[in-house]
């Protein structure tokens, strides 16, 4: 299949090389756009939106993935998009995206009868290699179209399903996003008490790597934990700073507005906001977590 990749960040470039490797045709838009760099990976592409969408085959349908940051880089992203695709193109945003914004998205380009898919995509920079997790809402029609694409990317060819209607792709993903800051945390609480108690000399590496083996704690943040702690036991280029992306705020909103109790998510986001005001180790934990698995920027210690 035929598919424009919009945005060749870390997360874009990963999709588009694992889809042409899958055997998809693959352009890419980036405003920044270096032939050399990405011909290699047999991505044909420009800088200029209508260049891009003119590369299409012309009878084909055209399928664009939108892969900027959310709020408005996606918004104009797609505003400018709704000006150059046809009726039954369709759009697919794989970011962050709030899930009332896609349905807002949603809406209006159905006005063109264009179709906009909203994938909330995990798996970081890892998932060019592993593969990736996929939950999609929108058209189910469109979805039919393009679960080609999905399979390609999905971790084992397994990791992708339809949510729903327009909202409910991204709706998912910000819960599962919530789910990751409540385990972050506990994961940096337990390991920050590991390493305060002196006495022991506990090898934080070595517990690491040894739950991963039959543990009830074993996962792919406690593996991206161990690779942190081999690196560096002390992380001791790591500043205690933790952002947030905003998902674990849309979380806990919602969790307000259904009246459910986010006991565990509400407190790791305010943790992250404390994180910003003092210095522990479990903060560089979670620092270091957030770079393994998204390829998010840290602070570097003094």
């Amino acid at each position: 299949m035929e598919i424009a990749i919009i945005g060749l960040g870390k997360m874009g470039l990963g999709i588009s090389k694992r889809l042409t490797k899958e055997g998809h045709k693959v352009y890419g838009y980036d405003s920044k756009w270096n032939a050399s760099k990405y011909s290699k990976n047999d991505i044909n592409g420009s800088s200029d939106l209508n260049e891009l969408i003119n590369g299409f085959n012309q009878n084909s349908k055209k399928i664009v993935w939108v892969m900027v940051p959310s709020g408005d880089p996606t918004k104009s992203t797609i505003s400018k998009l709704k000006s150059l695709l046809s009726s039954e193109d369709i759009i697919i945003d794989g970011g962050n995206s709030f899930y009332k914004d896609s349905i807002k998205n949603s809406i209006e380009l159905s006005e063109k009868n264009i179709h906009l898919l909203d994938s909330g995509t995990s798996g970081g920079v890892w998932g060019e290699k592993e593969g990736y997790c996929l939950m999609v809402g929108g058209n189910k029609n469109a979805y039919d179209q393009c679960e080609p694409i999905f399979k390609s990317l999905a971790s084992g060819g397994m990791g992708y399903g339809y949510m729903g209607p327009s909202g409910s792709g991204h709706f998912v993903k910000m819960i599962h996003n919530g789910i990751e800051y409540g385990m972050m945390q506990s994961m940096a609480e337990g390991i920050e008490i590991l390493h305060e108690k002196k006495e022991f000399n506990l090898n934080l590496s070595q517990i690491t790597s040894l739950w991963q083996h039959g543990s009830v704690v074993r996962s792919w943040l406690l593996d991206l934990l161990n690779n942190a702690l081999l690196e560096d036991s002390e992380l001791s280029n790591v500043a205690p700073y933790v952002e947030d992306s905003g998902e674990g705020r849309w979380t806990i909103k919602e969790g307000i507005d259904l009246d459910v109790p986010t006991h565990a998510i509400t407190s790791s986001l305010y943790s992250r906001f404390y994180s910003r005001r003092n210095d522990s180790f479990g903060f560089k934990i979670l620092a270091s977590l957030r770079n393994q698995f998204g390829g998010h920027s840290i602070k570097k210690a003094n």
